[in-house]
């Protein structure tokens, strides 16, 4: 039995696995540190969002946050993800709340921020 909270990490997806590989990489800190939380694709892999949630539901979740694994809000974020919500929520009777990308969070500037000063500290071959 699971608690009736699930994270739901939200990336884009594509049909070249080594793109949904970096996405697996990057989810797996949070993954390895959050119970109950996962990583679904909106479109052209799986896991998707329904399949996550029927799964989580079928073990007792009730309630999910979707956390977009997005830069900003763009048409996918503003329009298809809510409505997809809204679909999911009506299908399996469950809670869903859509929060901010990950852009969004100052902590993002500062990770990339790191990231930049560790590529200036390497020689220029």
């Amino acid at each position: 039995m699971t608690s009736t909270h699930h994270i739901i990490l939200l990336a884009h997806g594509s049909s070249d696995k080594r793109w949904c590989e970096t996405f697996e990489k990057l989810a797996e800190p949070t993954l390895n540190s959050i119970d109950n939380a996962t990583i679904a694709y909106m479109e052209l892999a799986e896991p998707s969002m329904e399949t996550i949630v029927a799964q989580a539901k079928s073990q007792g979740a009730k309630e999910f946050t979707v956390v977009p694994l997005f830069l900003a809000a763009g048409r996918h974020l503003r329009k298809d993800v809510p409505a997809m919500i809204d679909e999911i929520e009506k299908q399996h009777n469950v809670s869903m709340r859509l929060a901010d990308p990950i852009g969004y969070n100052p902590h993002l500037g500062l990770a990339i921020r790191d990231v930049v000063q560790e590529e200036l500290a390497k020689p220029v071959c």
